[in-house]
């Protein structure tokens, strides 16, 4: 899991920001958002601007150089922070996999362009190399004798030393290697959607897919009938051909009609939630931006209470919804602040002792997490 993740010179992110998943509260209520040493579900506030969505794409930059996964590249210009002289952005990540640690650094200068990485297991760097010099060393067990560098220029001395050993080596079974097979493991099931109308994200699968043909091939159409009943629509809902293609269909009394037809832009944008929801199961860290910008505030509500019961995954919502501030759905140190390039969780914004008796949302509109 993802315990701890810092950004320098990135977009809006001039200084360092951090975004601590690991030191979280001891409440004794919704704990089930706790694995490990690691919070599993959480909800981003902050004004237009803040850089709730700079977070997102800062999250997921891992996702470009270390996969062959979905990139939302034009999302990543002016990639360094233009009040900045300094020429990469710098990122960390400490992850944590079975009481191992695994802190991965790098610099790029822009999206593509990697400057250094380095790896370290447990306390000890087993990968480093700068890609100016081109000098660097694996002591991994199994990938000593790849060579990392080459005298002779090639396309393959811009891919991370990461990548390269996780696609050539055969790596001995050791436990830094498990943690190096974990760690690449979490990044490649990465991901991070977008709630409104359009089926955009990036990390954990590749190209674009219709959401509705998706719930076909899952398989889901009864279950997905089921949910959209749940949340107050009631629809018949059937498979067909349109235009010679699988897709989703309305019964009604005088026929079928294609489900995109029919359905309002909110019930859509329910659909692309629930195709996203069913490969969340397999993912390993999601985040969803800009949440709930059609939902009812209490269908919002029942989606974050379906996602909280996830398990093995970390997932984590930006939103302006302040209906979702509410000490039954999550927890003080479950809900963050972007402000002023500093994200901060709630519990550690006060210096009241907040409990769940409290209405955090009343207190959130009050200015109470202001200070």
């Amino acid at each position: 899991m993802l315990k701890m993740f810092k950004v320098t010179n990135f977009k809006n992110f001039k200084d360092t920001m951090v975004f601590d998943l690991g030191n979280h509260s001891n409440y004794e209520f919704n704990n089930e958002i706790i694995t490990g040493n690691c919070l599993t579900k959480g909800i981003i506030y902050g004004i237009n601007g803040s850089g709730k969505s700079n977070l997102a794409l800062a999250l997921f930059d891992i996702v470009l150089h270390l996969t062959d996964k979905e990139k939302s590249l034009d999302k990543y210009t002016l990639y360094l922070n233009l009040d900045s002289k300094k020429p990469t952005a710098d990122f960390e990540y400490l992850f944590e996999f079975n009481g191992t640690e695994v802190l991965y650094r790098y610099s790029k200068s822009d999206a593509l362009t990697l400057a250094s990485e380095s790896l370290i297991i447990d306390g000890n760097e087993v990968l480093s190399y700068d890609f100016a010099t081109k000098k660097g060393y694996t002591n991994l067990k199994g990938a000593e004798t790849l060579q990392l560098s080459s005298e002779i220029p090639t396309e393959s001395d811009k891919l991370s030393r990461v990548k390269v050993i996780k696609g050539n080596a055969l790596l001995q079974d050791t436990k830094e290697n498990r943690a190096f097979i974990d760690f690449v493991s979490f990044v490649d099931n990465m991901l991070m959607f977008y709630s409104l109308d359009q089926n955009r994200y990036q990390g954990f699968s590749v190209g674009i897919d219709s959401y509705t043909q998706g719930i076909i091939r899952e398989g889901k159409i009864k279950e997905f009938e089921d949910f959209l009943r749940l949340q107050g629509v009631d629809y018949e809902l059937t498979e067909g051909l349109f235009n010679g293609i699988p897709e989703m269909f309305c019964k009604f009394e005088n026929g079928t009609v294609p489900f995109t037809l029919v359905a309002s832009t909110g019930t859509r944008s329910l659909a692309l939630f629930y195709y996203w929801y069913i490969k969340m199961i397999k993912a390993s860290f999601v985040f969803v931006d800009e949440y709930d910008a059609f939902y009812h505030f209490e269908l919002s509500q029942s989606l974050v209470e379906l996602v909280k019961k996830l398990s093995n995954v970390q997932v984590f919502f930006s939103t302006h919804n302040t209906d979702l501030l509410s000490n039954d759905l999550l927890r003080p140190d479950a809900f963050f602040r972007i402000k002023n390039n500093k994200i901060t969780s709630f519990d550690k914004i006060t210096s009241k002792e907040l409990r769940k008796a409290h209405n955090i949302q009343k207190m959130y509109k009050a200015g109470s997490f202001d200070e």
